[in-house]
């Protein structure tokens, strides 16, 4: 096999390792820091309306790439269990914000504050070269999301 094809090859069999063991990191993050059982959505909302501030549904749906009933949906169940609540648009009567209440607050910073906990001690568990290469690797990721 000439050089060339080999190092396609050896990209390629990375770039499966890579989606594997990020989507088995993601899934163990989210195991460890879901006390409260909430779905992927409820989670990506909370850090959405923490980072943004109060949104729409139609904002939210748009945001997290989903159709405006099942955002909808999401954010009635949401409202019921008392993560978020609606507020009135500050310049169209017409439309609703949807906010975090406290709890909502408190329930994402659970989630992140598990996630950070869990993965602090998992690393601290690497042998220091390990970890240099870890955060060296952070930053090549980083670049890659950017892309």
């Amino acid at each position: 096999m000439p050089a060339m094809e080999k190092s396609q090859k050896i990209l390629e069999t990375s770039v499966a390792d890579l989606l594997a063991v990020t989507g088995q990191l993601t899934r163990r993050l989210r195991a460890v820091s879901n006390t409260r059982e909430l779905t992927w959505s409820q989670v990506a909302i909370m850090a959405r309306l923490e980072e943004a501030g109060p949104m729409t549904t139609a904002d939210l749906a748009r945001a997290e790439a989903v159709k405006p009933q099942s955002m909808g949906g999401t954010l009635a169940a949401m409202e019921e269990e008392g993560l978020v609540e609606r507020r009135s648009h500050p310049t169209d009567g017409r439309q609703i914000l949807y906010a975090l209440t406290d709890e909502g607050l408190e329930a994402r910073q659970q989630v992140s504050l598990a996630k950070r906990d869990w993965l602090l001690a998992a690393v601290s568990q690497l042998s220091p070269a390990e970890q240099e290469t870890l955060v060296e690797a952070v930053d090549i990721i980083r670049r890659l999301g950017d892309l």
